[in-house]
């Protein structure tokens, strides 16, 4: 019961969105920071599982463009932070709400809903600023150190359910009045300061990454404004993050305090949103007439961005030629934006073009040997046409220590080895699979698998066999 309402508390003052809590008061401190603080290896094993378990109940961007792009955004700022040296994983959750949060160990997720919400980049980066300030100013230290009175799977699953405002309204309830202490007022003083101190460090962090720190109170009061006449159904990114009045004024007047000078949005950041608009929606020909309104009225940025998100609708739906004669207009201005090169790479395999679309990878990598982007997305083309070994070639070297961040990874590993008839390896990384994205039961399942069509391979067998035992144990874990 302590741990479920500590997370409540957590995603109360840390977290700026949860939707189902609007009615309930914050909880108290829980203790000075020397109380229990968890040890690092701890707070990061807390934060693996949390990252795992949020794949179960939302669905994470595996997009290598768009996770390159929120990573890099979030990197450049944290860099400009007092835990520059602290890794940071940032992360799209494919979700239309406006919400962002922090949870343990640095994991910052952002939903896709609030990146299409915002009208700049500085906008967005106010956002991610302020989460990074959660985590630098320790406001979530507290929370995390009590996760050693639960097993680290139900604490890591407990937590995914409340960020994401999954958790059962009722049991949140509950917990929140068996642990309230206190008065109402201290309580929310409690949540005002850290909010208070999380716009502030934000503003300082936005300014020394070359953003605009009026960015922070103009995407605060827009959302207030806009929202005033919803009741109930104001963005969730509001309900848990209350904006006054007050605080966007005195937000609004730290940020007056910053010498001002034009910013300019980055073209990375208008083609992930094209594309968000594109790959989120049910219906991406409605964007068409805003693409084209861009078109004629915008920056050149902006002129190109629009230009892409044309391109990708045309590519959905199939009209190659007019989808490729764009991506090769933009490629003639932009010939090393990578996003340019994936996607008209991919219209002419589309096209029946094969050799002629991996061969532009091929060209790409060489040009840009270090791009992690253009080898996933080569890797992905090459195994949708059947290049098991070059597929393998460039996924290989990338399963490190970092993978279990970006599960697709293995995932590719898997269908590369299956395509060259390694079944076991195949099994054996499709269970790591399964288990970075929370699914045990298919973890185990295929490690099961593994160590049955390993039997010749004494190292394979051993290997599969170790993490079977593991992913049993976890699973017993979750029990208790």
């Amino acid at each position: 019961m302590r741990i479920l309402a500590l997370v409540l508390w957590l995603s109360l003052i840390a977290s700026p969105i949860q939707c189902g809590y609007a009615n309930l008061p914050d909880l108290p401190d829980m203790g000075a920071p020397s109380d229990d603080v968890m040890t690092p290896a701890e707070e990061k094993r807390l934060g693996e599982a949390f990252f795992r378990n949020l794949h179960q109940q939302a669905e994470v961007s595996d997009d290598p463009e768009i996770q390159n792009y929120i990573a890099s955004l979030g990197n450049r700022l944290v860099s400009h932070s007092d835990m520059a040296a602290q890794r940071f994983h940032f992360f799209v959750v494919m979700e239309p709400s406006i919400n962002a949060f922090a949870g343990p160990a640095g994991y910052i997720g952002v939903h896709s809903g609030l990146i299409l919400a915002t009208r700049t980049e500085s906008e967005l980066a106010s956002v991610l600023a302020h989460e990074i300030a959660h985590v630098t100013q320790n406001h979530l230290k507290r929370a995390f150190a009590a996760a050693s009175r639960m097993t680290l799977p139900m604490a890591a699953a407990t937590l995914a359910a409340i960020l994401l405002g999954t958790q059962s309204p009722a049991a949140a309830q509950a917990a929140l009045i068996a642990l309230q202490a206190g008065s109402l007022q201290s309580q929310i003083n409690f949540t005002r300061s850290n909010e208070q101190e999380a716009d502030r460090i934000g503003l300082q962090i936005l300014a020394a990454s070359d953003f605009d720190p009026r960015s922070m109170p103009a995407f605060f009061e827009r959302l207030q404004q806009s929202t005033r006449f919803l009741g109930y159904n104001i963005p969730e990114f509001l309900r848990t993050h209350p904006v006054t009045s007050s605080r966007i004024a005195d937000t609004r007047s730290r940020a007056e305090a910053f010498p001002y000078h034009q910013y300019t949005d980055s073209l990375d950041y208008l083609i992930t949103k094209a594309k968000l608009q594109v790959i989120s929606s049910d219906q991406p020909e409605l964007y068409k007439r805003d693409f084209q309104a861009a078109m004629q009225r915008g920056t050149p940025n902006q002129k190109a961005a629009a230009l892409y998100g044309l391109a990708l609708i045309l590519l959905e739906q199939r009209q190659f030629d007019a989808s490729k004669k764009m991506l090769l207009e933009l490629l003639s201005e932009s010939p090393d934006q990578p996003q340019f090169i994936h996607a008209l790479a991919q219209v002419e395999i589309a096209m029946g073009q094969k050799t002629q679309g991996l061969e532009r990878y091929r060209l790409a990598l060489r040009r840009f040997p270090g791009s992690k982007v253009l080898k996933l997305e080569y890797a992905e083309a090459l195994l949708a046409n059947g290049h098991f070994q070059g597929a393998k070639k460039l996924i290989e070297p990338h399963i490190t220590e970092q993978a279990k961040n970006y599960p697709v990874l293995y995932k590719l590993l898997s269908q590369a080895y299956a395509g060259l008839n390694e079944t076991a390896q195949g099994q054996r990384y499709l269970a790591e699979y399964y288990y970075a994205i929370g699914d045990l039961e298919q973890a185990i399942n295929h490690a099961r698998l593994a160590v049955k069509m390993a039997k010749d391979d004494r190292i394979l067998t051993a290997v599969a066999r170790e993490r079977l035992l593991f992913f049993r144990a976890e699973e017993e874990a979750r029990k208790h």
